[in-house]
C-alpha cells in the first residue's frame, strides 16, 4: 500500500515537473507574430485582459502563457499601460518583460519652420496618437517650430503648451546672447524680425545675411518692403497666397504691409525656427540693403539700388526664359 503510494506521488511529480518544464519552454518559445505587432494597452486593465489583448493581436498563441510568464518568481514588477510595438517572434517571457519595462512606442510630431500658427493647430488637431481637445487659439509665433516625442494619448493642450514653453526658452536664450548694437529693444521685436526672415529664406547660410539688409533699413529708417508680411496681412496666415503679388496689393496699406508702414509689423508672420531667431539677435554686418532671388533658391545681395535692379533683371530674364 505505501509503495504504491509513494509511486503515485512520484508519477504526480513527474508529471508536475513535466508540466512545469513544458509551461516553461512555451513561455521562452518564439510568438506567432512575423512582423511587428502595435498593441494598446488601456489603463487599469488587468492581467487577464492584457493576455486576451494579447491574443486577440497574434503577438501569443495563446492568454495563458501571458499569465504564467507574469506569474513566474523574480520580477513582481506590474505590466504598465501603453502603446507597444512587439518585435516579430518575441516571447510570451519578452513580451512580458517589454510591458514591466514600460518601453512604450514613441510617436514624433515634427512641426515645420515658418508655419503660422493655425497651421500648427491644425497639425496637432490631426496627429490621431493625441487626445483631447486643442486650448484657445495662441499668439502668431508663439510655437516653436521642431520635433517633438510624445505618448500615446498626450493631451493636445499639454503639447500645444510644450511648444510654447520651447519658444519662450529659446527666444530668451538668444536674446541674452544678441549684438549690441540692434534697432529695436525687445526679444517680441526680435521674434518679429525672426519671422520674417524665416519667410524669405530657407537656406540656413543666408539667414544671417538676410537679418543684416532688415537691420540696415531699419537703421536708415527705410521700409522693410518683405513680399511675406504683405501676404500675411491679406492671409492672415491661415493660406499660402498660391499666386504673385499684384501691384494694388503692394500698395494696400494693412498693419503688415511693409511697403506701406515704416519699421517691423505689430506681431509675428509665422513661427520661425531657432536659427531665424539667432539670426535676427546676431545679424551678419554687411552693407546689403537689397535682396532678390538669383533663379537657384537662395538670393542676390546689394548694397546699391542700381546693383539690384540689376540682380531684378536678372532674375525676370531667368523668369521670362522659363514662361513665366
Amino acid at each position: 500500500m505505501l509503495r504504491a503510494l509513494l509511486l503515485g506521488l512520484f508519477s504526480l511529480a513527474l508529471i508536475a515537473g513535466g508540466l512545469v518544464l513544458y509551461g516553461y519552454f512555451e513561455i521562452q518559445r518564439a510568438g506567432p507574430a512575423t512582423q511587428p505587432v502595435t498593441v494598446v494597452i488601456e489603463p487599469g486593465t488587468g492581467l487577464e485582459g492584457i493576455a486576451r489583448t494579447l491574443e486577440a493581436a497574434n503577438a501569443v498563441d495563446w492568454s495563458w502563457w501571458v499569465v504564467a510568464a507574469a506569474v513566474v518568481p523574480g520580477d513582481e514588477r506590474p505590466l504598465l499601460a501603453g502603446e507597444y510595438e512587439i518585435p516579430p517572434g518575441a516571447s510570451a517571457s519578452a513580451i512580458v518583460r517589454l510591458l514591466r519595462d514600460g518601453k512604450v512606442v514613441v510617436h514624433r510630431l515634427t512641426v515645420p519652420e515658418g508655419m503660422a500658427v493655425a497651421q500648427i493647430m491644425r497639425l496637432v488637431e490631426d496627429t490621431a496618437a493625441l487626445s483631447g481637445s486643442l486650448p484657445p487659439m495662441p499668439p502668431e509665433g508663439s510655437l516653436l517650430p521642431e520635433t517633438y516625442n510624445f505618448t500615446r494619448g498626450e493631451n493636445r493642450s499639454a503639447m500645444i503648451d510644450r511648444m510654447r514653453r520651447a519658444m519662450a526658452g529659446t527666444l530668451a536664450q538668444a536674446w541674452e546672447k544678441r549684438s549690441p548694437d540692434l534697432p529695436f529693444t525687445t526679444p517680441e521685436e526680435a521674434l518679429v524680425l525672426a519671422s520674417i526672415i524665416e519667410k524669405e529664406t530657407a537656406r540656413d547660410s543666408e539667414r544671417r545675411r538676410i537679418a543684416g539688409v532688415f537691420v540696415n533699413r531699419l537703421n536708415r529708417g527705410m521700409r522693410l518692403q518683405s513680399d511675406p508680411t504683405v501676404i500675411y496681412g491679406i492671409t492672415s496666415g491661415a493660406r499660402g497666397l498660391g499666386r504673385g503679388l499684384t501691384r494694388s496689393e503692394l500698395d494696400t496699406a494693412t498693419p503688415y504691409n511693409t511697403y506701406t508702414i515704416p519699421g517691423l509689423p505689430p506681431g509675428p508672420i509665422a513661427s520661425p525656427g531657432q536659427d531665424s531667431i539667432e539670426a535676427a539677435v546676431n545679424p551678419l554686418k554687411t552693407n546689403d540693403l537689397y535682396f532678390v532671388a538669383d533663379g537657384s533658391g537662395g538670393h542676390a545681395f546689394a548694397a546699391t539700388l542700381d546693383e539690384h535692379n540689376r540682380n531684378v533683371k536678372k532674375w525676370r530674364d531667368l523668369q521670362a526664359a522659363k514662361g513665366n
